[in-house]
């Protein structure tokens, strides 16, 4: 811990040293930037296709919204006060939110598209996002502490919603962490400020930033949708910001595109498809209870609402899976990917299909190629299975590895692997030993297993002082099974000595032990 606080340190004022005190580029105060722009759009760049794909992909049933969306996005960066690389994508998720990355990559759910009434509401919540990246409000979180070092690292590397935020492993933890920023109330009223000048100068009615707080301050007082939250949780609304808003809105020209009709039109396929995607939200909820049958009859439904939409056809799949039907899960993989052939989960849940089906060599490349939109853990954890099989005890070693970095359940499967593979070796990170005297001056030791399975026959290698105070070395046997969790306090019959520092000298090495299976 104090060799990594050392070192944060050390990157934090080497920052300053590079960068120091700069203008911020939207509201031109003074402040400390510790994070160049080039890095900025480095972190931006290198987050945003992992940060798309664990919040359900993009939207490609209707690819015009995206266009419609970035057509938007692109007029009100034009007229912004920092011009970066923008980019706008919809994201093919039901929770009403949007976020930005720093360097300007943004993204909005089709589920907060529905909450909209008009293109200019829709204008107000992507320059609310752009001021979050033009102004450096992300930027400014990681400079305080929050993800700094780990956001740096990443560039130097070339539910409603559909969030796997737990199962990412690698770099992919810095997007999980990217996209659930929670801003500050300063940082949300500078948002809404400079977005309402940004949509004044692109025509757009300022009026509509007023109108879109007060729907979100009434949704948020009733509870009446619990899936508002992840909306709520990175902006919070208020009455605050609502007649700040307003006080905003007075002094900007009246009028205004609001933009009601083509926003409407654009927006028709996605509130034909609305009840196809609560059926698929049902669908999920039926399947995590363990109830396939209704999970079926949703995903069906779903289906006949939206032939095109690759989520039903993949939660059909699952059931299939679930249930032993690998045959027909494959079809619906298969033609999940048709749909949409840029989304990790479809080549996921295809490669664990095909491994099922012993189909190796295309469970490997699906799997592979999963982990290139999205690296998981459960993708990892089954590469490792596979070469295990084959025999390549060191290939599976890597991917148990990288597996075995979330803390899901699969990861600590991946462990469970490791400690099967290369108990010895691994035995230090599981297995924790202090060392006491008895009153009577013999050695004790108490033996803590941190391990996921049980451990017997535990030897140790011990080098300890003799009476002379010379270097000896000698071996004990523990026979006792200890289980996962507990802890085993044994005398090892070194002694008497008449001081416990002693114990300081005294060695202790794990050099072998069984595993109990459960």
């Amino acid at each position: 811990m104090l060799i990594l606080m050392r070192n944060t340190l050390i990157l934090l004022l080497s920052c300053f040293v590079l960068y120091g005190c700069a203008v911020n580029p939207v509201t031109g105060k003074n402040e400390l930037s510790l994070v160049s722009e080039s890095q900025e759009i480095n972190i931006g760049k290198e987050n945003y296709g992992p940060s798309i794909q664990m919040q359900g992909g993009d939207y490609t049933v209707n690819r015009e919204l995206s266009v419609y969306v970035t057509e938007i996005g692109e007029k009100l960066a034009a007229v912004s006060d920092r011009q970066l690389p923008y980019e706008f994508t919809v994201l093919n998720n039901s929770t009403p939110n949007a976020w930005a990355l720093p360097g300007g990559k943004i993204a909005v759910n089709r589920g907060l598209i529905l909450e909209l009434d008009n293109e200019a509401e829709l204008a107000a919540v992507l320059g609310h996002e752009i001021v979050h990246a033009a102004a450096r409000h992300s930027a400014q979180q990681m400079e305080r502490g929050m993800m700094l070092q780990g956001a740096l690292m990443a560039t130097g590397v070339a539910m409603g919603g559909y969030d796997y935020g737990n199962l990412v492993v690698e770099g992919a933890k810095v997007a999980a962490g990217l996209i659930h920023t929670k801003y500050g109330r300063d940082a949300e009223l500078e948002a809404d400020y400079y977005g309402m000048q940004y949509m004044s100068r692109a025509g757009y009615d300022p009026m509509a930033a007023v109108g879109l707080q007060e729907t979100f301050v009434r949704l948020n007082e009733k509870q009446a949708h619990n899936w508002l939250s992840g909306l709520f949780a990175s902006h919070p609304p208020s009455a605050e910001r609502v007649e700040t808003n307003r006080t905003t809105a007075a002094t900007l020209p009246k009028g205004g595109r609001l933009g009601k009709a083509e926003f409407d039109e654009r927006i028709a396929i996605l509130v034909q498809d609305k009840p196809g995607y609560e059926f698929y939200s049902k669908g999920r909820e039926s399947l995590e209870k363990g109830d396939s049958g209704k999970a079926m009859d949703f995903a069906n439904r779903a289906i006949r609402i939206e032939p095109k939409e690759g989520h039903f056809y993949a939660l059909r799949g699952d059931v299939f899976h679930k249930n032993g039907r690998y045959y027909d899960a494959l079809g619906d993989y298969n033609t999940a990917i048709t749909y949409n052939g840029e989304y990790f989960y479809y080549y996921l849940q295809r490669g664990l299909t095909r491994k099922k089906l012993n189909q190796v060599n295309d469970a490997y490349a699906d799997l592979q190629t999963s982990t290139k939109l999205l690296p998981t853990a459960t993708a990892y954890n089954s590469m490792g299975e596979l070469e295990l099989t084959a025999g390549s005890r060191d290939r599976a070693q890597q991917y148990f590895q990288a597996a075995a970095a979330s803390d899901s359940p699969v990861g600590r499967q991946a462990r469970t692997s490791l400690l099967r593979m290369d108990f010895p070796n691994y035995a230090g990170e599981y297995i924790h030993i202090q060392t006491g005297l008895s009153q009577q001056g013999y050695v004790l030791a108490k033996v803590s297993n941190q391990a996921p399975l049980g451990i017997k026959n535990l030897q140790l290698s011990i080098q300890y002082p003799d009476s002379s105070g010379r270097t000896r070395q000698t071996t004990r046997r523990l026979s006792s099974m200890i289980p996962a969790g507990k802890a085993y306090t044994t005398n090892l019959e070194l002694g008497p000595y008449a001081n416990a520092a002693v114990l300081n000298s005294i060695r202790i090495q794990i050099i072998d032990a069984d595993l109990v299976e459960k």
